[in-house]
């Protein structure tokens, strides 16, 4: 069970990516996570992939491509494994088509007054960035992360009018991945408008229930 997790920023993808290696015992591979980590390594690559990330700009794919060989390659993903953040474009859809057989992409979506609220209530750890929202994923003290007991804070571009922006250039740069994935056959849409707190239990059964083969389609939960 190979799975990419495609979806805009705010939909959920994230969090139903943490719940469903749980229940399906398979690794989330964040590529975010791994450019950190390997960041943080005095090696060779890791200085590099630190000089490239300090200036702000892209690590080349066939970096990205080395670090998801190294991954996918440990005993925890024998039995898949969930993607996240790669490919962002044909181009690495072509590189990744060539590292591994994906067998399933599960688009993520909300319409967009969902998720402009969503991220207008986000709130992000500034030690260990993890996410809550004033609405529906509160911290259990006020302005501080459960994890690590940090401080909770509003991004910029967490704003109305810059989640606006935010939505409408990914939309442009992923309907390419988004048609080339379903030209493949592998596209499954995965419909979340209401809060995650209210349908999660009910989606992840259905999600696995559609991975495992035992219903056709995951239908929106209303």
């Amino acid at each position: 069970m190979k799975l990419l997790f495609l979806g805009s920023p705010g939909v959920g993808k994230g969090t139903y990516a943490q719940v469903l290696m749980e229940v399906l015992e398979i690794p989330h591979i964040s590529t975010g996570d791994l450019l950190r980590e390997e960041a943080k390594r005095d090696t060779p690559l890791g200085n590099e992939i630190k000089k490239v990330m300090e200036k702000g700009e892209l690590v080349d794919d066939h970096v990205m491509l080395k670090l998801l060989e190294n991954r996918i390659t440990e005993d925890d993903c024998k039995n898949g494994f969930i993607l996240d953040g790669f490919p962002r474009n044909l181009v690495q859809a072509g590189y990744l088509k060539k590292l591994v057989d994906i067998t399933h992409v599960l688009n993520f979506k909300a319409d967009d007054k969902i998720i402009i609220q969503r991220l207008s209530g986000r709130i992000t750890c500034r030690k260990c960035s993890a996410i809550y929202n004033k609405v529906g994923n509160k911290p259990k003290v006020e302005g501080v992360c459960d994890k690590c007991g940090t401080e909770l804070f509003q991004r910029k571009d967490d704003k109305p009018e810059s989640v606006k922006k935010r939505l409408e250039v990914y939309k442009e740069k992923t309907k390419p991945l988004i048609d080339y994935y379903s030209d493949e056959g592998l596209l499954v849409e995965v419909v979340i408008n209401k809060n995650i707190s209210e349908i999660k239990d009910k989606l992840v059964s259905q999600i696995k229930a559609f991975l495992e083969g035992k219903i056709d389609e995951i239908e929106e939960i209303k």
